[in-house]
């Protein structure tokens, strides 16, 4: 039976970064049931948050591959498709390869098996086109084959609003978003690129019941109140053909129980997770945990787990002094869980009797984000999420991070080159270009992931950031990115360059511009053709802006449609008469209190 220095179970970021630091020092076998090292990174196409030293701006499926460059060049024993099976007595693993059962023994063991997906009971779960959101992910990014052809997603988490994005990419339709909270779960930046292609986002909402015989083929979900009961009469069908679950993640924790380290359940860190220190060492002292095992995170975090628990290991077997590069990375995990979105693991690693201290995000005041007749970036993103990736990329020092990465940037007009690498290394597609001066059209540079890509001069359609027609425009250039997140610029008029946020190729059907009163851009541009060009004759023969918001959402995208079509800047259009009431009441409000 072999035996080595160290063994790590799973070949995820965590167990990766591992093997990384082991196999400078210590011998190494590394083992996973997959075909290749990566675990969920190889079926992630977005790119990372993070800082660089953790791969920001990388595809996940990149990340991975860089691993497994390193991991190959360094004397670590590699098993793939090998299926750990039991932790024994007198440390030893027993696996499973080529259906044949073998065992090693450990000096020390490092387990990332990581988290599978929770499950959601709701009437019809069992049907044919249910998966979780990760099982979609897998057979879409890796293989190649997609289940379905509109979807329904339910949970608003990181992995939801990424599997929206990534469904849309491929050009299936996404009906919805399904979250019972009364906010969305996971980043805004994620959510804004789901928003942005017309996707869209119910909260306090759920599932009720899938329906169809043999496979899905449709959806009841309804409202629910703040003890996420159902409320009566709010149920509606939606047609789907697949249902995608993604309400969390909960540790695997088979093997750390195995090799008899203490379990605890703490719900703030994923339900059951063995208990650990800081040096992610648990109660056994051969044992550490790192990655969605110890707590469901990021994969930046488990790369430093990884890391972690790989030094710590290298100061046991060869009593090499790396405590100052152990407290570095004790460090940079702290500054990571410092923002308000770790408020949960800092919580529940103090009932582990972990302590992270408390950094504070500085705060800001924003600076310009605008200036005339100059090509410039605007900065979208206010979230405290541990990102610094546009501050890295920014060789003229416009866009400020600092130390804790989970501030939000501050940009600097006035040292900003228009040189838009920020904007390609945004992982949230929250930066964009814009230049306008006294013509009546302006210059935006959208970031755009999606074939085929524009070409010069072709006419698109210009979408809000919920997904809405907003106007026509015109592709001035695209400009090519080798991280796949190109630029295209557009002209439009420059009352719309800070609404329009996404750009489509026009649809067959033409799109809402009232969603209230369900009037189309074809409909207000036939009455315009017909010789009508006055905002109030066009509101009373149409009823657009006349619905439940008052106008709100297609005042501005009325008046540019009778600006194009007649020439006339939206500035010198009269933009109709406000009328009370400005908000919707019942009539009720308005009867005396005698009713007389």
């Amino acid at each position: 039976m072999k035996e080595y220095d160290a063994v790590v179970i799973g070949g995820g970021p965590a167990g990766m970064a591992a093997a990384d630091v082991l196999g400078d020092h210590v011998k190494t076998l590394i083992l996973d049931e997959n075909d290749m090292l990566g675990g969920q990174l190889v079926k992630q196409t977005h790119k990372f948050f993070g800082d660089h030293a953790h791969y920001a701006s990388t595809r996940g499926f990149e990340i991975a591959n860089k691993f497994i460059d390193k991991i190959e060049k360094k004397p670590v024993d590699i098993l793939t498709s090998s299926t750990v099976i039991g932790i024994y007595p007198q440390n030893t693993v027993a696996y499973v390869k080529d259906g044949h059962e073998d065992q090693v023994k450990y000096k020390k063991l490092i387990i990332a098996t990581g988290a599978m997906e929770r499950q959601l009971p709701f009437i019809n779960s069992d049907l044919p086109g249910v998966y979780g959101a990760g099982a979609v992910q897998t057979l879409m990014n890796q293989y190649g084959i997609f289940p379905g052809k509109r979807f329904l997603i339910i949970g608003s988490g990181n992995i939801g609003l990424i599997l929206a994005y990534q469904l849309a990419q491929t050009g299936v339709e996404v009906r919805a978003i399904v979250e019972a909270l009364d906010k969305i779960g996971g980043y805004e930046v994620h959510a804004n690129k789901a928003k942005r292609l017309g996707i869209p986002v119910l909260l306090k909402h759920t599932i009720i019941k899938a329906i169809g015989d043999e496979s899905v083929q449709g959806a009841v979900i309804a409202e629910v109140d703040d003890k996420f009961n159902v409320i009566a009469g709010t149920e509606k069908e939606i047609v789907v053909d697949t249902i995608c679950i993604s309400v969390g993640l909960m540790p695997i924790t088979e093997l750390t129980e195995q090799a008899k380290c203490k379990i605890a359940y703490i719900p703030e860190l994923g339900g059951y997770v063995p208990v650990r220190d800081e040096r992610m060492r648990t109660t056994n002292p051969d044992v550490f945990v790192a990655g969605d095992l110890s707590s469901i995170e990021e994969a930046t975090t488990a790369m430093i787990e990884g890391k972690l628990a790989a030094m710590q290991i290298v100061e046991d077997v060869k009593n090499i002094d790396l405590e100052k590069e152990i407290s570095n990375e004790i460090k940079t995990l702290a500054i990571f869980r410092s923002g308000p979105k770790s408020l949960k693991i800092r919580s529940g690693l103090e009932k582990m009797g972990i302590v992270t201290p408390r950094i504070e995000v500085p705060k800001f005041s924003p600076l310009p984000n605008s200036e005339n007749g100059k090509l410039h970036a605007v900065v979208e993103c206010t979230e405290e999420i541990p990102c610094n990736s546009c501050e890295s990329a920014c060789k003229f020092d416009a866009i400020k991070v600092g130390e804790n990465i989970n501030t939000p940037p501050v940009f600097d007009l006035s040292k900003c080159t228009g040189c838009a690498v920020c904007v390609t290394a945004c992982p949230g597609l929250a930066i964009f270009m814009e230049k306008s001066d006294e013509s009546p059209n302006a210059t935006l540079g959208i970031p755009y992931e999606f074939l085929p890509l524009p070409k010069s001069n072709e006419k698109m359609w210009g979408m809000d950031r919920d997904g809405n027609y907003v106007c026509d425009l015109t592709v001035k250039r695209v400009v090519k990115n080798p991280n796949k997140t190109h630029i295209v610029y557009v002209e439009l008029p420059k009352e719309f360059v800070d609404v329009v946020r996404h750009v489509t190729y026009p649809q067959k059907e033409s799109p809402f511009v009232c969603r209230c009163e369900e009037i189309t851009v074809d409909q207000i541009e036939k009455v315009i053709d017909s010789g009508i060009t006055d905002f109030e004759e066009i509101k009373r023969i149409t009823r657009v802006t006349m619905g439940p918001c008052g106008g709100k959402n297609c005042k501005m995208i009325t008046l540019g449609i009778i600006s194009r079509k007649t020439g006339i800047p939206i500035s010198k259009l009269s933009h109709g008469t406000s009328r009370p009431p400005v908000k919707p009441v019942e009539f009720s409000a308005f009867l005396r209190g005698d009713k007389k």
